[in-house]
């Protein structure tokens, strides 16, 4: 059986792999393919992110009453990542290496920071509060769309 954090780790990497990608073609200047890579990355990040807020924060809430806590800070970082995720899709739009590499440096740090936050706190209480083989169903259909 699955785990919350095993399935939001994969998905981590998933969303890692599409970053590089998009990050390469960007640096390379190939616009049409960063256009492309770029759009699959905010995607997937966007698909991770509504999963958590949707399902797993809310979930996690309402067994704990915790609301002030880490999803809170998860919700703060996710909207600072959606802003970056703005500025990548325009930089590529503008066709601007510098804008590109500028925006995904300090998302790149956020992302990291974000997810061992992620990783080694809130998925592990996530899976001690949450024993709940329909809400893994769920998420792991959100995660695989």
């Amino acid at each position: 059986m699955s785990t919350i954090t095993a399935l939001y780790e994969a998905h981590h990497r998933s969303c890692d792999e599409a970053f590089a990608d998009a990050e390469n073609a960007a640096a390379e200047g190939k616009w049409e393919q960063a256009a492309r890579t770029t759009a699959r990355f905010v995607a997937l990040v966007e698909l991770h992110l509504r999963s958590e807020e949707e399902t797993l924060f809310p979930a996690f809430e309402d067994k704990t009453g915790m609301r002030t806590g880490p999803t809170a800070m998860m919700r703060l970082e996710h909207g600072q990542m959606r802003s970056l995720l703005g500025s990548l899709s325009a930089a590529v739009a503008a066709r601007s290496g510098d804008d590109f590499a500028g925006a995904a440096e300090t998302l790149l740090v956020l992302m990291q920071q974000h997810n061992l936050k992620e990783e080694n706190i809130l998925y592990p209480m996530c899976d001690r509060a949450l024993d709940d083989a329909a809400l893994l169903a769920t998420i792991t259909r959100q995660l695989s769309t």
